[in-house]
């Protein structure tokens, strides 16, 4: 009985500290902020030219929570459901691409990506910042998780892109 016990203790002990130990990636799924300087776009392409760097991006509407279950309902009557499968609804009526330079000083920020080579490693870091050349390097390798699956939010002033934050896909 007091075998029991005592392991009963120390399990519950080691499930406190284990759980404790767990600080990276606590925080949860915030939207990114909507405003007039960010749209949402896939990365048709990322190079450089002539000491620049280019995207050619093929813009959407990105719509989350209730917008999204609005818009799914106005658009996919004929499925029967009420709400948009895992949140969010995406329409891309447009598929035209658009070219826009990257500032130098760009900012990238990534939800999730193959970090170790070890696709079953992935996991989600919330607003990871990477360096330009990496985001590159990313989306330019077409390995198991292709980040041109994802969409973006791409901040542009004055015609340049001046922040990338990846869009978290459930």
């Amino acid at each position: 009985m007091v075998n029991k016990l005592l392991i009963s203790i120390v399990a519950v002990l080691f499930g406190i500290m284990s759980f404790g130990s767990i600080t990276a990636n606590t925080g949860e799924y915030t939207p990114v902020p909507v405003d007039e300087s960010t749209r949402v776009a896939y990365v048709d392409a990322i190079y450089r030219a002539d000491g620049d760097c280019y995207i050619d991006a093929d813009f959407i509407e990105w719509y989350e929570g209730e917008a999204a279950n609005r818009i799914f309902r106005e658009r996919e009557a004929d499925l029967g459901m009420d709400e948009a499968p895992d949140g969010y609804y995406i329409v891309n009526d447009d598929q035209a691409i658009e070219r826009l330079k990257l500032a130098p000083d760009v900012k990238v920020l990534m939800q999730i990506y193959d970090r170790t080579d070890d696709i079953a490693e992935a996991d989600v870091v919330w607003n990871e910042q990477i360096a330009l050349d990496k985001f590159i390097s990313l989306m330019t390798d077409n390995g198991e998780m292709n980040l041109r699956d994802y969409p973006y939010h791409l901040t542009i002033e004055d015609g340049v892109i001046t922040k990338i934050v990846q869009q978290f896909i459930p």
